[in-house]
């Protein structure tokens, strides 16, 4: 079953294009991970946060790719990595004009 991924960290100094020119091959490598359907990259420049909403096909694949990307991230210094999986509810979000 797909399951919704959040993920958020505070973050500071690039934005937007700068960010997309700066985080291109790691948004690439995200395509090669197991399970993995499709991300949202968030940013909140107002609130010093960045993150991603990603989809993977099943929970087990979620979860390993959050505990590889947390202690990637950690070794760049971030801290306070917050990540919640949540199943979908196929009927309503399809409903919802979700990406599937």
């Amino acid at each position: 079953m797909a399951v919704i991924m959040h993920v958020d960290f505070p973050h500071k100094n690039i934005w937007g294009k700068e960010m997309a020119i700066q985080m291109k091959e790691l948004a690439e490598s995200i395509n090669k991970e197991p399970g993995f359907i499709w991300k949202f990259w968030t940013e909140s420049k107002k609130d010093d946060m960045a993150g991603g909403v990603y989809m993977f096909d099943s929970r087990q694949h979620a979860e390993n790719y959050f505990k590889m990307h947390s202690a990637r991230l950690k070794e760049f210094d971030y801290s306070d990595i917050r990540g919640n999986i949540f199943e979908i509810n196929d009927e309503l979000s399809t409903l919802n004009k979700a990406p599937f």
